[in-house]
């Protein structure tokens, strides 16, 4: 309670009053300053940490391919992991979106955060708990040139020994691979990541949407997505960079290592990615923790119930119809980010670090440009929702014709001996697909092995004993095994009969294609995103202004739903269906693929994507065909046009004070004489619109007496 001092008579002196005022006024002012000045913190915070976790989901699809390797899993399985940030997401997007605005909402923002930093925490930890990476090599155990391997051994040459060092080995390499169940603490990992994220993006949004004016929350809503985008460029960056340091860096020798990024058995840091992000969570959950719950709000945005808006949402036909062209085109764009890094390993040769650069550095800056471009277009031309619609449609289709062509962008399968091409280097393979031959029959060799060595006739051999070399030179990177009798048997009489560690690479002409390919991906990249920004405005505009917010967030939802989670998991099993040479694990078990057949793996990737993305047309052609005729403009018969004109257009007189000339007073009639005005018709247009997106011009006869002020406030009043 206040004590205002009073004078003798019993008021409050007019001084300290006056005194009073001014605390009161400048308590406003800071109150709206301090304000003005969180509300802006929190637009920073919250677009870091946009950034942030989307450059940790896109670092995860960049190590799929390193993930499957080390812990031997299939493309299911790794489908199935990163489907496991949606599965952890969804689980609890429902009841955070419902009760999380009734709690501190930056608070539980931060906490998110912290909760994602710690599953990709452990995500990165699960390497540290497994011991170092083991791959199978007949050369690794060697350290100097003066041992001698044979390859292929005769099966009379002290079976026993051999038989018995082979079991003890085995025995061992099965007590460390149990490790290989690990995976699941990365399926946690990225199912914790899922659930941090649950609050970020819908409390976030709330969040301004509550505490900024109308008019400028889709400004910051913007400007996130803006920054958001540089988060995927970012983390493929970082996926690029780890994919080239080799998993145990610090820990071994990396001289010692006998195989190169570009072989099937090599695996990347992919570890050390997630230890970086984790970082960039757990760092931009801090400034959450000290933002206030709640600010003054800067505009009026009444409550909406929500069953009724559902209701509503759902029965708009044109909305239903995009939901559903929305989830076959988000399957394909899934399929497309999860296994674009590895097809263009397996089709065109090249290692995860330059797959994961040039996909950073080349179609994720088209598509930025893209989208900006087609907010551009929007802006300067003022589309309408079926002009919208019509470009978003036509971009995307051109992009869609381009990808056709990228069938024709393709490399041919590697000459393996007995998986692609027979030992004598035709291309038909044995009827029984066999990987013996009369050459290696007698060397005791095992089909489980995959250490692949090179002839200079191109022709692959999936290990030395395979090539029936019985003789070595040379250690680590350096090995070659001579006198092959696999080798001559593809080969000149005469020429060199010695294979080099390492797997053949493509032909010369499969650099073209791969060029080509590239050029075709970056412009189709860039077209379809044109139509994205249109694409995303038709959605807001084709249902009622008050349940924009909701539409986005269904949509979302059951895009999420039923395309984050089951495409990574088909798409990888239609994958795995393509592969020629399985590894084999210690324990026994199917292991990761060691090599793709080019041509189903093309023909089935590219399907699937022509296929969802082809399929979703159907339904926005039917978009477009609604919104015609929603947003039809009506026709006008010209006789009726004609006799509109003339119509007396007579205006309320509490609105527009005017006075017609039957209503003139005899003051107004004397000083008409008086200055001689003769009262002529006179033509006003103003401009009513019929209906959405239609304006017809209306021509109104009035006298020329009334006075410019009242002709203005008449065609505001109309138009």
């Amino acid at each position: 309670m206040l004590f205002f001092p009073r004078s003798f008579s019993g008021q409050v002196e007019p001084e300290k009053m006056r005194s009073v005022k001014v605390g009161v006024k400048r308590l406003i002012i800071l109150s709206h300053c301090s304000s003005a000045v969180s509300f802006q913190l929190f637009i920073m915070a919250l677009s870091f940490a946009f950034f942030s976790k989307a450059m940790t989901g896109t670092y995860m699809k960049s190590s799929i391919t390193q993930i499957e390797r080390r812990f031997e899993l299939s493309s299911t399985h790794v489908g199935l992991i990163d489907g496991s940030f949606e599965m952890g997401n969804l689980l609890f997007l429902a009841v955070v979106s419902h009760f999380g605005a009734k709690l501190h909402r930056p608070r539980l923002i931060a906490a998110g955060c912290t909760l994602m930093a710690i599953g990709a925490l452990l995500t990165g930890l699960t390497h540290f708990l497994m011991g170092r990476y083991q791959y199978d090599s007949v050369v690794q155990v060697f350290h100097n040139e003066s041992v001698n391997y044979m390859a292929c051994v005769d099966p009379m040459m002290e079976p026993e020994v051999r038989t018995e060092t082979s079991e003890e080995g085995n025995t061992a390499a099965c007590v460390r691979d149990s490790g290989s169940s690990m995976w699941v603490y990365v399926f946690l990992g990225n199912a914790l990541r899922g659930i941090g994220e649950s609050p970020v993006t819908p409390l976030g949004i709330s969040y301004i949407d509550d505490f900024a004016k109308a008019e400028n929350s889709p400004f910051y809503i913007a400007c996130l997505q803006t920054i958001t985008l540089l988060g995927p460029m970012f983390g493929f960056l970082l996926g690029s960079f780890c994919a080239k340091l080799y998993v145990d860096i610090g820990y071994v020798d990396v001289e010692s290592v006998t195989i190169t990024s570009k072989d099937s058995r090599w695996v990347g840091a992919w570890w050390l990615g997630f230890l970086v992000c984790s970082g960039l969570l757990l760092t931009s959950s801090i400034p959450f923790w000290f933002l206030p719950r709640s600010l003054l709000i800067q505009g009026d945005n009444p409550p909406r119930s929500f069953l009724p808006s559902l209701k509503r949402l759902v029965g708009t036909p044109a909305y239903f119809l995009l939901l559903c062209g929305s989830i076959l085109r988000f399957n394909s764009l899934i399929g497309l980010i999860t296994f674009k890094a590895k097809y263009l390993e397996q089709q065109f040769g090249q290692s995860a670090s330059r797959a994961n650069f040039l996909i950073g550095v080349l179609n994720l800056p088209a598509v930025a440009l893209g989208i900006f471009l087609g907010g551009l277009l929007m802006k300067r031309y003022k589309l309408s929702v079926v002009s919208g619609a019509q470009l978003s449609f036509a971009t995307s289709f051109m992009a869609y014709l381009l990808l056709l062509l990228q069938f024709g962008t393709k490399c041919d399968n590697i000459p393996v001996a007995g998986l692609t091409v027979a030992y004598n280097g035709t291309r038909r393979i044995q009827q029984s697909g066999s990987l013996f031959s009369d050459c290696n029959m007698d060397c005791m060799c095992s089909t489980e092995e995959w250490d692949p060595v090179c002839a200079d006739s191109g022709i692959t051999y999936i290990s030395p004993c395979m090539a029936g070399c019985i003789r070595s030179s040379g250690y680590g990177k350096n090995s070659m095994f001579h006198n092959c009798s696999c080798v001559d048997m593809s080969y000149p009489a005469g020429s060199s009969s010695s294979v080099k560690l390492g797997q053949c690479p493509h032909a010369k002409d499969c650099t073209r294609s791969f060029k080509s390919y590239m050029a075709v991906s970056v412009l189709s990249s860039f077209i379809s995103s044109l139509g994205a920004t249109p694409g995303y405005m038709v959605i807001i505009r084709c249902i009622a202004p008050e349940l924009k917010s909701l539409a986005l967030g269904v949509e979302a939802l059951v895009s999420r739903t039923l395309g984050g989670i089951p495409a990574p998991v088909y798409f990888g099993a239609l994958i795995d269906s393509t592969c020629l040479k399985w590894a084999v694990r210690k324990c026994g078990g199917r292991g990761a693929c060691r090599i793709y057949d080019s041509d189903m793996y093309r023909i089935i990737f590219l399907g699937l994507i022509t296929g969802l993305s082809g399929s979703s047309y159907i339904f926005i052609i039917a978009v477009i065909i609604l919104l015609r005729r929603q947003f039809k403009k009506p026709t006008v018969d010209p006789k009726q046009q004609h006799s509109l004109k003339g119509i007396e257009l007579r205006a309320p007189e509490t609105s527009l004070q005017v006075r017609s000339s039957s209503s003139k007073t005899a003051k107004e009639e004397d000083a008409s004489k008086s200055t001689g005005e003769v009262l002529t018709p006179h033509k006003v247009q103003a401009t009513c619109t019929d209906g959405p997106g239609s304006s017809n011009p209306v021509t109104v006869e009035s006298a020329s007496g009334i006075n410019e002020s009242t002709k203005t406030e008449l065609e505001t009043t109309l138009s």
